[in-house]
């Protein structure tokens, strides 16, 4: 039987592809969780960085109009 070498290398093959599938699998996973991670984290900052320009248009609202420079010679 000649073709048992042949058949050993396909299931040995198989065997590696399944086990490198699973691998990536996993890493796809983490690289999932990350990327909602960082999502999360981006939605959370766009947000303070929202509020912040608020803040700051409420103050140059509350700035009186007369606070232009003044030429001295």
């Amino acid at each position: 039987m000649s073709h048992t070498p042949l058949i050993d290398q396909i299931a040995e093959r198989v065997e590696r592809l399944l086990l490198r599938h699973e691998e990536l699998q996993r890493t796809n996973a983490l690289l999932s969780s990350q990327v909602q991670e960082l999502t999360h984290e981006r939605d959370l900052l766009k947000s303070r960085l929202g509020a912040a320009r608020h803040r700051i248009d409420a103050l140059i609202d509350r700035l009186p109009n007369g606070t232009e420079a003044k030429d001295t010679e």
